[in-house]
C-alpha cells in the first residue's frame, strides 16, 4: 500500500469534505457545487454591464430631469443603481439556495398578491406618464408586473405540470384563462409592452408542455386580432405602430418616430468600437437614455461591437438553460426553468429590436442592465428562481459513496 493513500483506492474523506471541496457538506458548499456556475457567472456578467452601461446614460438623464425638485448630478442614476444592485444579489443568491417546493410555494403566493395589486392598480396606482404602473410613494415604489413575471413563469409551469399526473385536466384553457385576465389588468394601465411579454411566455410554455400543434396554431391566429384591437382601442399603441410604419406621420406618433430615430442615431454614433466611456455626446438627446434606450448608449460609448456582445451574452444564458434541460424528467422544473429563461430572452430581443428600429417604441428595459430598481430585484428574483431549479450535483450521483459517507 502506497503511503499516504487509502486501501483499495478510496477516497481521503478529510479532503472531501474539507471546506470548500466537493464534499463540503455546509449550506454553503452544497450550493455552490450544486448551482449552474456558467449561468450565475452570466448574470453577474450581466449586471457588470449594466452598472456601466447606467453610468455612461446617467449624465444625459440626469441633466434632462434636473431642476427645481432635482439637482443635477452626472451620477445620479449610477449610485442609486448601485443601491438597488446591492439589495439584489443578496435575494439572488438567497432565492436561489431555496428548495425546490419551497421556491415554487414562494411564486405561487407572490402571484396571488401580484394580481391583487394589478386589480387594485387603478385605484391606488401612480400615474407617471400617462400610465398606472406603480404603487407607492416617494423612494418606496414598486411596479407590480415586473415581479409578477417570474411568479407568473412558475405558476402556468405548476399548472401545466399536472398534466402528467392527470391528462384530463384543463390546464391549458385554465392557464389561458389566467394569461387573459392578467393581460386585461395590464391594459388598464395601459402597458403593451408587458402584455406582449407575457403572452409570448404564455405561447412558449404551452408549446414546450406539448399541447397539440392545431391548440397552438389556434392560439396563434389571435395575435393579429389582439394586434387589431390594440390598434383600435390603445391610442398610444396606434401612435407607435403609425410612426413605425409611416414614418413622415404627424401628432402623437411624430414623438415616437423622434425617440426611434434618436435612439438608432445614438446606438450608430461611436461606430465599432465606441467614442469611450463618458465620450458619447449624441446619447444627451435621448429621452430615457438609462432604462428604455440603454442599448443605444452602450453603442455610442462603448460600439457596436459592445452590443453584440451584450447580444450574444443573452443568446448563450437562454441556449444554456435549454441544454441544460435536455435530460430533466421533472415536468415542472422542465416548464419552470425554461420559461424563465424565455422571459429574460424575449425581454431583451424587444428592447434591442426597439433600440435597432426594428419594432415600435415601447417602454421596454433590457434586463439586468437597464436602470430600475423593481426590475433589478425582480429579475434577481427570477434568476434565483433559474437557478433554484437547474440545481443539480453530478458529483454526487457519479459517486455513491459520497452520500453514505455523509449520512456516517
Amino acid at each position: 500500500m502506497t503511503e499516504g493513500k487509502p486501501a483499495g483506492g478510496a477516497i481521503d474523506r478529510g479532503r472531501l469534505k474539507g471546506r470548500g471541496g466537493r464534499g463540503d457538506p455546509s449550506p454553503l458548499g452544497t450550493w455552490f457545487w450544486d448551482i449552474d456556475r456558467v449561468l450565475l457567472l452570466l448574470a453577474l456578467f450581466l449586471i457588470a454591464i449594466g452598472l456601466l452601461a447606467v453610468a455612461a446614460g446617467s449624465p444625459a438623464s440626469a441633466m434632462r430631469y434636473s431642476g427645481e425638485h432635482l439637482k443635477f448630478e452626472p451620477l445620479h442614476y449610477f449610485w442609486r443603481q448601485t443601491i438597488w444592485v446591492a439589495v439584489s444579489l443578496p435575494v439572488l443568491f438567497g432565492v436561489s439556495m431555496l428548495p425546490v417546493q419551497l421556491a415554487r410555494r414562494m411564486a405561487l403566493v407572490g402571484a396571488a398578491v401580484c394580481i391583487a395589486c394589478l386589480v387594485l392598480m387603478p385605484f391606488i396606482g401612480m400615474t407617471v406618464n400617462g400610465a398606472k404602473r406603480w404603487i407607492g410613494f416617494g423612494f418606496a415604489q414598486f411596479q407590480p408586473s415586473e415581479f409578477l413575471k417570474p411568479f407568473f413563469v412558475v405558476t402556468v409551469a405548476w399548472l401545466l405540470s399536472l398534466k402528467s399526473r392527470d391528462q384530463e385536466l384543463p390546464v391549458t384553457i385554465i392557464t389561458a384563462g389566467l394569461t387573459g385576465v392578467i393581460a386585461l389588468l395590464l391594459m388598464l394601465q395601459p402597458d403593451f409592452g408587458q402584455t406582449v411579454i407575457f403572452c409570448l411566455i404564455w405561447l412558449a410554455l404551452v408549446t414546450i408542455a406539448g399541447t397539440p400543434t392545431k391548440t397552438i396554431m389556434g392560439f396563434v391566429a389571435l395575435v393579429p386580432a389582439g394586434l387589431v384591437a390594440a390598434y383600435l382601442f390603445y391610442g398610444t399603441a396606434r401612435s407607435r405602430i403609425d410612426a413605425f410604419l409611416f414614418p413622415g406621420v404627424e401628432g402623437e406618433g411624430a414623438a415616437d418616430h423622434f425617440q426611434t430615430n434618436a435612439a438608432h442615431a445614438t446606438l450608430t454614433a461611436g461606430g465599432w468600437f465606441g467614442t469611450g466611456p463618458g465620450g458619447g455626446t449624441v446619447k444627451f438627446g435621448l429621452p430615457e437614455a438609462h432604462t428604455d434606450y440603454i442599448y443605444s448608449v452602450i453603442g455610442e460609448e462603448f460600439g457596436l461591437l459592445a452590443c453584440m456582445i451584450v447580444a450574444l451574452v443573452f443568446l448563450a444564458l437562454v441556449v444554456r438553460v435549454f441544454v441544460k434541460l435536455l435530460d430533466e424528467q421533472d415536468p415542472f422544473k422542465l416548464l419552470a426553468a425554461s420559461g424563465l429563461a424565455v422571459q429574460f430572452g424575449a425581454q431583451a430581443l424587444v428592447s434591442m429590436a426597439v433600440n435597432t428600429g426594428l419594432a415600435p417604441s415601447k417602454g421596454m428595459t433590457l434586463p439586468f442592465i437597464s436602470y430600475g430598481g423593481s426590475s433589478m430585484v425582480a429579475l434577481s428574483i427570477g434568476m434565483g428562481l433559474l437557478l433554484a431549479f437547474t440545481r443539480r450535483n453530478p458529483f454526487l450521483m457519479r459517486s455513491p459513496y459520497i452520500t453514505r459517507w455523509n449520512t456516517e
